[in-house]
């Protein structure tokens, strides 16, 4: 059917599913909408300037408007009008004039033209939005586009890497390749080049098993970044939930995103996404009406109980999805279903994941929303990864989430750095986290893979700045240097900054070395962030969230100096030694008690006097040194034991290893970068601020 030959009306087509669905012979479309009095279709020229016709949805059925289209298939430009009370004071924010996102659309054609006209209200009006705008809006609207995104995964085998050999690496589409000059010019920067043989070297040779992706779900460009000449870089701001991010698209075809995670899966390496259910970009009361807020703002957000023209504010955004509503419930599931089944993506980090909990009294590790992950055929089986805060009250939740969750764990990261920078009284705290942090996660029958070890992430200093920075140098964000973190635990060892004084460069390097030793002999899941294994810097600025530029993206340059090679072999060496060591990566909490044999429990605590921490030495607040001894039996019978010394004192520290007396062979030093393994007795000395790992194993 031409489109200037299109029908009067649709025939009335199928609630289920939602969106739209190309069937061979034509286009159904469904949309939820519970307090809508009407909604019509607008389908545009494939240009998307021209609204060719408006035809209305013929049926309603539970709620859920639906219409039938014959004769037309893919690459169908459309978007929604939806009629129903203006009424504010109710929750209720209808405005036939705007055109409308479809929540579930799979591909979104252009982008915002920021406008007053996009407001359901008009801007400047003493009624503020409690005013009405008669303009039309889709001018300025990116619109919808039918897909069909047939895929067939059958030779696809996904990884299925276990929880407790998993190593993440999380890394932005565009920074991870724009500066990467191995890979073809256009295809920098985009999902084409997460594929590329180039990258899954890298990938490899670093040692991580997973890479999780910083939001690729489409999201919008700010209209007061643009107006600063800046831009959404990390992409926080989500517009569709079902369509990929079209600026890191290297051709026309979706299907470049598909190849590229086919390819990672045959490497053995795990996709994740960073996904962003939280909120949306339509922001507060007197945000934008782009989709969710005018097909049915009193469904889709939580609303203030008494006075519902206000949405609740938990996640610092201006609004928050419903997640006790059950069509805003299949939304979310619809979509995690969407990108693990036609995308074969591995896992989900949900940003700000605490608030996907958020019942009417509060946070509630039972919600609907984690039943309804926990039992899903698909989604259960995949690794989820939680962020477990939000802005809300009672905000902080790390280790009260449901089995079946990892969680990332900033205590983890606060500890290691006040550690390995001297702060007093840190040696029980610091056990607690090498262990596992079962203190946080030992119940439910929790393992210690929850706890998602970190010692940066993309939001704050990278591990690099983390010790050339102790301020944070935001500057470039135009908001006077007062935004992002002011507490870092980080020291810049005596510059703040680069410098060429060869003894704080040494220092510098052999803390990143001992915090990466401490991160890699951990019990749970590491995660590293894209360029910490080659000391990438961001110039002290630890809210880079709109510094699409080099401060952002990876310097493939520096990758390559001698000073990057090296880092990037030392990392290697760690995760490999993670490998070969199982006590390194136990699957289950260790409790200092069920003993291998020779005398040894399966976890112990040192100090360098080769004596057994007391109670009184534990609270020893100048207590910097420790040594860790991990212990299991090999298949063979034999008794292993892997050793973790760290002193985080300005001085060389000698350990005095405890019995029983055998050879250790020295498996890496973060002092000695270039040392391969070597053989000790029974003491080693190590360097101020130095991690060593050393092993023994008793064959008889």
């Amino acid at each position: 059917m031409s489109l200037h030959a299109l029908p009067d009306r649709l025939l009335p087509g199928s609630p289920y599913p939602l969106g739209t669905t190309f069937d061979g012979e034509g286009v159904n479309f469904a949309v939820f909408s519970a307090n809508a009095d009407a909604i019509d279709v607008c389908v545009f020229d494939s240009a998307g300037k021209r609204e060719l016709k408006r035809l209305p949805l013929p049926e309603c059925t539970d709620e859920v408007w639906h219409g039938y289209l014959p004769d037309v298939g893919p690459g169908l430009v459309y978007g929604l009008r939806a009629h129903g009370r203006y009424e504010p004071e109710a929750g209720h924010r209808f405005n036939p004039n705007k055109l409308l996102l479809d929540p579930y659309a799979r591909r979104i054609q252009g982008q915002i033209k920021w406008t007053d006209a996009l407001h359901g209200y008009r801007i400047g009006h003493r009624k503020e939005d409690l005013s009405f705008d008669k303009r039309d809006s889709a001018p300025a609207m990116p619109k919808a586009v039918v897909v069909d995104d047939h895929w067939d995964w059958s030779r696809d085998r996904r990884p299925n890497t276990p929880w407790s050999d998993t190593v993440i690496y999380e890394a932005h589409v565009k920074g991870l390749t724009k500066l990467m000059e191995l890979v073809p010019a256009r295809e920098r920067g985009t999902y084409a080049a997460l594929g590329h043989p180039a990258v899954i070297k890298h990938l490899q040779r670093t040692g991580v098993t997973a890479i999780e992706l910083l939001p690729i779900h489409s999201f919008t460009q700010d209209r007061f970044l643009q107006e600063k000449g800046l831009r959404n870089y990390w992409g926080y701001n989500t517009l569709g939930f079902f369509a990929p991010e079209q600026s890191y698209m290297a051709s026309e075809h979706q299907d470049e995103l598909r190849r590229a995670v086919h390819r990672l899966h045959k490497a053995g390496i795990e996709v994740i996404l960073d996904v962003v259910y939280n909120h949306t970009c339509e922001g507060s009361e007197k945000g934008p009406t782009l989709s969710w807020r005018g097909l049915d703002n009193a469904s889709y957000y939580r609303l203030v109980k008494d006075n519902p023209r206000y949405t609740i504010n938990d996640t610092g955004t201006g609004n928050t999805l419903n997640m006790s509503k059950a069509r805003v419930i299949q939304m979310v599931a619809d979509s995690l279903r969407y990108w693990a089944t036609s995308f074969g993506v591995d896992g989900f980090r949900f940003d700000l994941g605490l608030t996907l909990g958020r019942e009417e009294h509060g946070f509630d590790p039972g919600s609907a929303f984690f039943d309804v992950l926990r039992q899903d055929p698909v989604l259960g089986r995949l690794k989820l990864i939680t962020e477990p805060w939000d802005v809300g009250p009672g905000g902080y939740q790390l280790g009260n989430f449901p089995p079946g969750f990892a969680e990332w764990n900033d205590k983890y990261r606060d500890t290691v750095r006040e550690f390995w920078r001297g702060e007093p009284g840190k040696r029980p705290d610091l056990a607690a986290r090498l262990a596992g942090s079962g203190d946080l996660f030992d119940r439910r029958a929790r393992r210690p893979w929850a706890s998602v070890n970190l010692l940066a992430a993309h939001d704050g200093f990278t591990l690099a700045d983390t010790v050339m920075y102790e301020e944070r140098h935001n500057e470039a964000n135009g908001e006077d240097n007062r935004d992002g973190h002011s507490h870092n635990a980080s020291c810049n060892w005596g510059v703040e900054g680069p410098t060429d004084d060869p003894a704080v460069n040494d220092a510098r390097g052999r803390v990143m070395r001992s915090m990466l030793t401490t991160l890699m002999t951990s019990l749970g899941t590491p995660m590293l962030v894209a360029g910490d294994e080659f000391g990438r810097t961001q110039q002290g600025n630890n809210n880079a969230y709109c510094q699409d530029n080099a401060i952002s993206w990876l310097d493939w340059e520096a990758a390559a100096s001698p000073e990057g090679q090296a880092q990037i072999d030392f990392t290697g060496r760690l995760a490999a030694l993670r490998r070969r060591y199982p006590v390194l990566r136990s699957p289950t909490f260790l409790y200092g008690q069920d003993s291998p044999g020779e005398g040894i429990n399966d976890i112990e605590w040192w100090d360098e006097r080769g004596e057994q921490l007391s109670p009184e030495d534990w609270q020893n607040p100048e207590g910097r040194a420790l040594m860790m001894r991990r212990a299991s039996r090999t298949e063979d019978g034999a008794v292993e034991a892997v050793s973790l010394l760290l002193n985080a004192s300005g001085d060389p520290v000698t350990f005095h290893l405890p019995p029983p007396h055998a050879t250790r062979i020295v498996l890496i030093d973060s002092a000695r970068p270039d040392q391969g393994e070597v053989e000790i007795a029974d003491s080693y000395e190590v360097a101020p601020q130095g991690a060593v790992l050393l092993t023994w194993t008793n064959e008889t």
